[in-house]
């Protein structure tokens, strides 16, 4: 089982790269922007990324399962299944801004084991397999170790996320209680807390394919990834990520403000 997992690891960092270069080749460009029922944005760079790395990904490993934000699902027999979102963070990839990625998550029997994130605009790649670490290019990456609340960084998505779940006055709690707030949203808040530069990144409105590249890096960092009821599952659409040591204090804010 070691040698199927480090193979796919192998070929995720990969096909990861190759379908970032795909997307970066659109980025600056005018692409048009379709709306989607949920109104969230997407590109041709989304679909065409995404395609690449559904045939990469099944091509070499056919019976494993797939789900993609822009196509669906392909269910598998052999109990993997990648989880991908060609471009995390759309909407900062059309306004030129360089804070997106594209995300390639495995699991294995509902277990997140593995995860890769390319930030081709940045030249980095954060990337993690179960038990061997979590790294970004080819540096080893630990969660910092700060522990009082006061002196923390956290990171969160955007303000209206929280307000039209009801939950503003949570975060409001929560960030209020922090040394230093800081609106990086998507992906890029959950690698900053995997390599120390801050402890937390509070998220709501998250779908599954937005997160299951990114637990097993926070996590394999050192973190804690979990919903903001502390358990830790890809399945909600509230997830808070830390260095670990100031996880419970974080739940108890936000549990008292709920």
């Amino acid at each position: 089982m070691e040698i199927q997992w480090r193979d796919r690891y192998e070929e995720a960092i990969e096909a990861a790269r190759e379908a970032a270069g795909l997307a970066q080749r659109y980025f600056t460009r005018d692409v048009e922007v379709e709306w989607k029922s949920d109104q969230s944005p997407v590109t041709v760079a989304d679909r065409e990324a995404e395609a690449l790395l559904r045939k990469r990904l099944l091509g070499r490993f056919h019976s494993d399962g797939f789900l993609g934000e822009e196509h669906g699902e392909h269910v598998g027999t052999s109990g993997f299944r990648w989880v991908v979102d060609p471009i995390d963070g759309t909407r900062s990839f059309v306004r030129g801004i360089p804070l997106w990625g594209t995300l390639v998550g495995l699991e294995y029997v509902g277990e997140q084991i593995a995860g890769v994130a390319v930030a081709p605009a940045l030249g980095q790649t954060w990337r993690a397999l179960r038990g061997e670490g979590a790294y970004c290019n080819d540096r080893k990456i630990h969660v910092s170790k700060v522990d009082n609340l006061a002196e923390s960084l956290i990171f969160y998505s955007g303000v209206t996320w929280f307000q039209q779940a009801g939950h503003l006055n949570a975060f409001l709690s929560l960030s209020g209680q922090t040394d230093r707030q800081r609106g990086f949203g998507d992906f890029y808040g959950f690698v900053l807390v995997a390599q120390g530069s801050g402890e937390l990144m509070l998220d709501h409105g998250v779908k599954i394919w937005d997160v299951v590249a990114l637990k097993p890096i926070v996590e394999e960092a050192g973190g804690r990834f979990t919903d903001w009821d502390g358990t830790p599952n890809v399945n909600r659409t509230d997830v808070i990520a830390s260095n670990g040591l100031l996880h419970d204090e974080a739940l108890r804010v936000l549990r008292t403000e709920r």
